[in-house]
């Protein structure tokens, strides 16, 4: 079972995520080979712009649980896997902790009756996202009003 198997499956949607969700308007570096669903974790790795020892240790910590393994002991990814990592990416990159990451994906595993809490949490965190957006677009308005101000300047002495 893959972490994702207990999240809820919006129409039209693999893995349990929206597709509004799993595409995100970004292409990963590598397109997944059409018609695989086993990948090495090098192949994972060039695929994500994750490292190997990076989705080890989220192996480890257990934020990307039961990966399996060939009779060898090699881990191989699932398509499922991928967008697990996607997701784990996309939280990661707004800045949630690791540990309520960590947390989330405890909450996946314990099935439909966390859905609740799992609610909760993300609402949590996405206030804080926005809270954060908030803080960005008045920085960004501090940084243009000071870029008006130089480039008002050069273009006043232009004139002279």
């Amino acid at each position: 079972m893959t972490v994702t198997q207990s999240e809820p499956v919006a129409s039209g949607a693999a893995g349990g995520l929206p597709t509004k969700v799993r595409d995100c308007g970004t292409a990963p570096p590598h397109p997944r080979p059409a018609g695989r669903d086993q990948y090495t974790i090098s192949e994972v790795a060039d695929h994500t712009g994750l490292s190997a020892h990076t989705l080890r240790w989220y192996e480890r910590i257990g934020l990307m649980p039961h990966v399996d393994r060939t009779h060898t002991g090699q881990r191989r990814f699932t398509n499922r896997d991928l967008d697990w990592l996607s997701l784990v990416t996309k939280l990661r990159l707004t800045g949630m902790p690791v540990a309520d990451m960590v947390r989330y994906a405890e909450l996946v595993r314990a099935g439909e009756s966390t859905f609740a809490e799992r609610e909760h949490l993300l609402t949590a965190h996405r206030e804080d996202v926005r809270q954060r957006i908030a803080e960005l677009q008045s920085t960004l308005d501090v940084l243009d009003y000071k870029i008006d101000i130089y480039a008002d300047a050069r273009r006043a002495s232009e004139r002279f």
